[in-house]
């Protein structure tokens, strides 16, 4: 079974076709700047099949176009991969935000894109662009084709009510929905299976942390293979500082904003979601490899934008030991999490209460894609970096839901 798997952001699509008779990729690929201008010749399309790639620009006006260019590059170009589209026997989708109905992964149906359009006000940004996603594959593909919405929010459906629930008016949990949703699921679910596997342990019978770190970043306490509480909240907002999102903040700021600048909601959500973080804080820089880079030459913008994502990446990590009343294992995952071998280590610096004792050596060598075990013998709390592969999760998923089709 040949599965693709399709992650679109709201300018961006991420690719990879998959032989779910072994997981092996047969080809992936991005595409960036989707309804936006190529500027100062950005390469904004990058196609891996094998060892080899195509690395080019062109204008991709809408998500359609995207997907037009996947079916292109893996029909027709050099490297192409098929002889037909016909080869292509399912489709999943990332969905972002499947709120309190979707527990699961599903088989799309009108009703299904009924359900995620009128949770588009819970994310804006994604829920759109993941179904334009899926009407450009229907468009091409047609109906015969299943296709699987996989839903962000779905492995963190098992939080308690105490961990969900905010503190405001019960009615507006009932009438509105608002309670903490969680995002980044797919990812905390394979990192945590990844994570017991080389534990060689049931994950039923251990206490875990998984740290995705990337320019959206989120935690997760993970307690006997079950989400127990998460950072991320009602939308990709919460949680503690990200590369352009502030992360939790005092909800009077908000009010503040309002009154002292004139601001209207939708101001302030861009200010929130776009100018702050580590952009906010280091004058600009959102990516970590520029804040290493000023890090490094003295900046004290970004040594403070540095030293305040750890701080407060640290703080989770502990709140959520003490919420599990204990912890066997810390994972980090995502861009940043794979590569910020800094970052790293200086989460670590503040768990030695928990007999955490990391290589420092292994830590500067673990990269992107790889996986490593920070941890000293006999440490009682191992810690890990592992790559995630969120495709990979959304093809198993659309495996299962097509296979119970048959």
């Amino acid at each position: 079974m040949k599965i693709l798997v399709i992650n679109c952001g709201s300018s961006s699509l991420k690719f990879q076709l998959i032989n779910m008779d072994d997981e092996s990729v047969i080809c992936k690929g991005t595409i960036e700047r989707i309804g936006l201008p190529i500027e100062g010749g950005e390469k904004n399309i990058i196609y891996h099949a094998g060892e080899k790639q195509l690395v080019f620009d062109r204008e991709v006006p809408s998500h359609i176009d995207a997907f037009n260019t996947v079916m292109e590059l893996m029909t027709q170009s050099d490297l192409k991969v098929l002889d037909s589209l016909d080869e292509i026997d399912a489709v999943g989708h990332r969905v972002v935000q499947g709120g309190e109905k979707y527990t699961k992964s599903v088989l799309f149906d009108e009703n299904v894109v009924k359900d995620v359009e009128e949770m588009i006000p819970l994310a804006p940004l994604h829920n759109p662009a993941n179904l334009q996603g899926y009407e450009a594959c229907l468009s091409l593909l047609g109906p015969k084709v299943p296709q699987v919405a996989v839903f962000d929010t779905a492995f963190h459906s098992t939080m308690p009510p105490m961990a969900y629930m905010y503190a405001l008016p019960y009615e507006y949990f009932e009438k509105y929905g608002i309670r903490r949703y969680g995002f980044h699921g797919t990812s905390h679910k394979y990192v945590s299976q990844r994570c017991a596997d080389k534990m060689g342990v049931n994950i039923e019978r251990i206490k875990m942390i998984t740290c995705h770190l990337g320019n959206g970043s989120s935690i997760a306490a993970i307690k006997f293979g079950k989400v127990f509480d998460t950072s991320m909240g009602f939308t990709p907002l919460d949680g503690f500082m990200m590369g352009t999102r502030s992360g939790g903040i005092d909800p009077s700021v908000v009010i503040y904003l309002q009154k002292k600048l004139g601001l209207t909601p939708d101001e302030v959500e861009e200010v929130l979601n776009k100018q702050s973080g580590v952009s906010g804080i280091s004058g600009g820089y959102s990516d970590d490899r520029d804040i290493v880079a000023k890090q490094n030459e003295g900046d004290e913008r970004a040594i403070l934008a540095h030293e305040m994502q750890a701080y407060q990446i640290a703080k989770y990590i502990g709140s959520y030991v003490a919420a599990m009343n204990g912890v066997d294992a810390i994972v980090f995952t995502g861009g940043i999490g794979e590569n910020g071998f800094w970052l790293r280590a200086k989460i670590c610096s503040y768990l030695s209460y928990l007999g955490v004792n990391i290589n420092q050596s292994v830590n500067q060598k673990a990269v992107k894609g790889a996986e490593a075990e920070l941890s000293t013998p006999g440490d009682k709390v191992r810690v890990f970096v592992l790559a995630t592969n969120e495709e990979l999760m959304i093809a198993r998923d659309t495996k299962e839901i097509v296979d119970n089709l048959k």
